[in-house]
């Protein structure tokens, strides 16, 4: 690891809420797989399964803002132990009904409906404590690097962690497992004293205030929405292509393979100090990640498949990071939380759409035709957020040179 990261990593405190936010992280990426598990088990009905899962996933989505504003509003310390506690309990509710003969599908539907609006946004928090401990420039965007991977990392080895639990135990224990990281995780993170600095607001932001009413920032969104239109259309199509090859376990290798590339891209990121604005990077990063998606394509081989995987990934970290940097670099310090976490809320919005587009498209052709049609609608949804970044890139010139000149400035 570079000296910038390890500068990151041994600014006063940072490990201490860093580790159990990660630790707290892992829960999302183990709960998708031990929901799925438990409820087609004790239903016998992978459709009532998908329908649960889909239902948290959806929850989840739209209340994220909300959670996060939550947050800003209240205080890390109250907000992020009273959305732990009622989502570890939630968990423990489901883990409850589908340990009962015959559960009411209906009612696993909705209890995992009513789960998703409460997973708390610790990814969002801890971009926030990092933003306290770094300033603008370098430094930060190398803290947000290594946030990004960091988290990749976790919903890489997440579901492996999810599978040996099932495989070792059961369903209910996994939901449990799930429940107890994330309150472990979550009370970590907020008996912090950085955490406990990010104290509730004396007074409520202004609607003025609000991060979608800020110039630019929806477009940022957009393009946002275009890079989890290529994640999710990779998420479907690689399985796809694995079965029909007859062989599950090379999905998870391909899904590997862009974990990785997205890993390396973000640690690459974060290292190299950057003279073009922010605006331009998140363009140049968001075209380049469509136009490879959409030349795996013609990709047959799958070796050459799983290079061409990483190499879309690559660009997925450096994406986000700069989202993240431009929701703060957009925003006001009191609605912060809101802003990182309209970031992943595009993000994986975009991501959902592209499953459920791409998922039917892949039933009824060849598979990897697939990767054109997510690539396409990342294209459309690239363009229309073009025009609007361009014109607040030439708007706010000055504001461009300040930042890369603080990024000259900052220390590595």
């Amino acid at each position: 690891m570079s000296s910038g990261y390890l500068e990151v990593l041994r600014t006063t405190g940072a490990l201490r809420v860093f580790v159990p936010a990660l630790l707290g992280r892992l829960s999302f990426a183990m709960v998708t797989l031990v929901l799925l598990f438990a409820v087609q088990r004790s239903t016998d009905s992978f459709a009532v399964a998908g329908a649960a899962t889909g239902a948290f996933g959806l929850a989840n989505v739209i209340a994220s803002p909300y959670r996060a504003r939550f947050v800003d509003r209240r205080g890390q310390r109250f907000a992020l132990n009273s959305l732990a506690i009622a989502f570890a309990a939630g968990l423990g509710g489901i883990a409850a009904l589908t340990a009962q003969p015959d559960p009411s599908s209906g009612a696993l539907v909705a209890l995992a409906a009513i789960v998703g609006l409460f997973p708390p946004p610790l990814g969002a928090s801890m971009r926030v404590v990092w933003g306290s401990l770094t300033s603008p420039g370098a430094l930060r965007t190398k803290a947000y690097s290594i946030d990004a991977v960091c988290e990749e990392l976790l919903f890489t080895t997440g579901p492996l962690i999810a599978a040996a639990i099932l495989s070792a135990a059961s369903p209910t224990v996994g939901l449990l497992a799930t429940a107890t990281v994330a309150l472990a995780g979550t009370l970590g993170m907020t008996s912090s004293s950085l955490s406990r600095q990010h104290v509730a607001v004396t007074a409520s932001p202004g609607k003025s205030s609000r991060p979608l009413r800020q110039s630019g920032f929806v477009a940022v969104l957009i393009a946002l929405l275009g890079v989890g239109v290529v994640l999710g259309t990779v998420e479907v199509v690689a399985p796809a292509i694995a079965d029909r090859q007859g062989s599950v376990g090379l999905a998870g290798i391909l899904l590997a393979s862009f974990a990785a590339g997205s890993a390396v891209g973000g640690l690459l990121y974060g290292q190299r100090t950057w003279r073009s604005s922010l605006v331009k990077r998140l363009l140049i990063s968001v075209t380049v990640m469509t136009a490879l998606c959409a030349l795996l394509t013609t990709i047959e081989l799958v070796v050459v498949l799983g290079f061409g995987l990483a190499a879309v990934g690559f660009f997925l970290a450096p994406s986000l990071v700069t989202g993240y940097l431009l929701a703060d670099d957009l925003t006001a310090a009191e609605v912060r939380t809101e802003a990182s976490s309209w970031i992943n809320t595009a993000v994986n919005a975009g991501a959902a759409v592209a499953a459920v587009m791409v998922g039917f498209a892949v039933d009824a052709m060849e598979p990897r035709l697939g990767f054109i049609i997510g690539a396409a609608v990342a294209l459309i949804l690239l363009m229309a957020a073009t025009v609007p970044l361009l014109r607040k890139s030439k708007a706010a010139p000055v504001a461009d040179q300040l930042q890369s000149a603080s990024i000259k400035r900052a220390p590595r």
